[in-house]
């Protein structure tokens, strides 16, 4: 396949593009390289409008790498609290770490030192480096991925390991070498607001004559969606306890799934589970079999490998379990809505809520 874009043109109208069009973000406003891999590794998987306001309270909370690298772990994972892919958290607290230790508080330049720390990969060192430091950086995240897939009519698996190197090679044969700051936001921008997942607006497009996706017809065709994986269904029981106002909840391992987050006094099952048998593993979380339990009912939440629906049983506790309940915290309705609960336990707490105020 030939390459018949021309890289100084692209990278000509993209920049000047930029100058007129380029997005206001928060994290734009400052070279400070601590503030862009934050802004970076947040926007990993996650939109930017869902960002700003995180970015801004860990800016507010955590100033520089070394108040955060100093903080609880706890604390990280508090303030991250619905922003999802929770293990972005965690590498953020080691990378943060790593720095101080590794680096004496100061960001590397190269890309393979960045991709030392935790949480960095190929393309979010690229940016950091092109961003911060004005250095020659390639970026291949999921936008630039799919402005390369149109703009050379790639029409195969984006994913297959064919379709990665030959995307990597188009994507550093068009970053230039100077002006690598503003060409590394303008790339991303790129593909954020013009050539978008679905309906690109090509009438705007700085790129219509060069893009042969357009120039074919099939723009809106690309990037070749993969064929979707059955995702396997869980089953899990969850226990809401309530004892003077306050509900048992208890912290996950800091290791594995979802680690750090809080839940309810919960058990998860690989295999299918009778109506009857939930209630009896109910019961065993409890530590009780006299207490009358609620249905509140089913909740379900989809994570990235598989589906779990969440059986969930009321219980109002004249006196505390202290045995099963021994590890666990006490809180109210209203420090549930803001606890670092995961995403299922916290859909719970919404149908809770939702079946009082009936």
């Amino acid at each position: 396949m030939t390459d018949p874009v021309n890289a100084a043109v692209f990278q000509q109208r993209l920049l000047a593009w930029y100058d007129r069009c380029g997005r206001e973000l928060p994290w734009r406003l400052s070279r400070d390289p601590y503030r862009i891999w934050l802004s970076e590794v947040m926007l990993q998987q996650t939109g930017v409008q869902a960002v700003i306001p995180y970015f801004e309270r860990f800016v507010d909370q955590f100033p520089d790498v070394e108040s955060l690298a100093s903080a609880p772990l706890d604390a990280v994972i508090e303030l991250w609290a619905g922003l999802g892919y929770y293990s972005r958290a965690r590498n953020l607290h080691a990378a943060a770490q790593k720095v101080c230790e590794a680096f004496q508080g100061q960001f590397p330049h190269s890309v393979d030192a960045l991709m030392t720390l935790p949480g960095v990969g190929r393309s979010t060192a690229g940016a950091i480096r092109a961003i911060a430091f004005d250095r020659y950086g390639v970026i291949l995240d999921g936008n630039v991925r799919r402005g390369l897939c149109r703009l050379f009519a790639w029409q195969d698996d984006p994913r297959s390991s064919a379709a990665e190197k030959q995307l990597w090679q188009w994507a550093a044969q068009l970053t230039p070498q100077q002006h690598c700051h503003d060409y590394a936001q303008a790339i991303m921008d790129f593909g954020a607001t013009l050539c978008t997942p679905r309906q690109p607006n090509c009438v705007a497009c700085p790129m219509i004559s060069l893009c042969q996706g357009y120039q074919q017809g099939i723009q809106d065709q690309l990037p070749r969606k993969r064929q979707r994986k059955t995702v396997p269904l869980r089953q899990e029981v969850a226990v809401l306890v309530e004892h003077n106002g306050r509900f048992a909840v208890r912290q996950r391992p800091l290791t594995g799934m979802l680690a750090g987050l809080w839940e309810f006094p919960s058990q998860s099952f690989k295999q299918p589970q009778s109506a009857q048998q939930l209630v009896n593993q109910a019961r065993i979380l409890i530590g009780n079999e006299d207490q009358p339990l609620q249905t509140l009912g089913v909740v379900r939440h989809v994570y990235s490998h598989f589906r779990v629906d969440v059986t969930t049983f009321y219980l109002q506790a004249d006196v505390p379990l202290a045995e099963s309940f021994s590890s666990c915290r006490w809180l109210t309705e209203a420090e549930l809505t803001d606890w670092p609960l995961h995403g299922s336990h916290k859909k719970i707490v919404e149908t809770l809520l939702k079946q009082r105020e009936k």
